[in-house]
């Protein structure tokens, strides 16, 4: 499977290296590039800047599964394109406010 994780704080990374583990090709999702090599470190294959438009474009269509770890308030359509046809986002990251 090909898995987006967006958010790459604590969960986010443990989510990288657990589905890189386990096979599968991950590409890391976050806002700018500042944590991107340690994506990569931990097992990302890909790295997609949410903020980027151009970055964003580079994965449209290419994720079976997103796991969003965000628990701050965003908007989850932007993500969206980024899965392909029958795509599963699953939402970790809860926004108590």
């Amino acid at each position: 499977m090909n898995i987006g994780i967006i958010g790459i704080g604590g969960l986010g990374t443990m989510g990288i290296k657990i589905a890189a583990s386990l096979g599968h090709t991950v590409t890391a999702i976050s806002r700018g590039t500042a944590k991107e090599a340690m994506s990569k470190e931990k097992g990302a294959s890909t790295f997609i800047d949410s903020k980027d438009p151009e970055s964003m474009k580079t994965g449209t269509n290419s994720l079976d599964l997103i796991l969003n770890t965000v628990s701050a308030e965003h908007q989850l359509s932007i993500y969206l394109p980024l899965l392909k046809n029958q795509g599963t986002l699953v939402q970790l990251g809860l926004v108590t406010s």
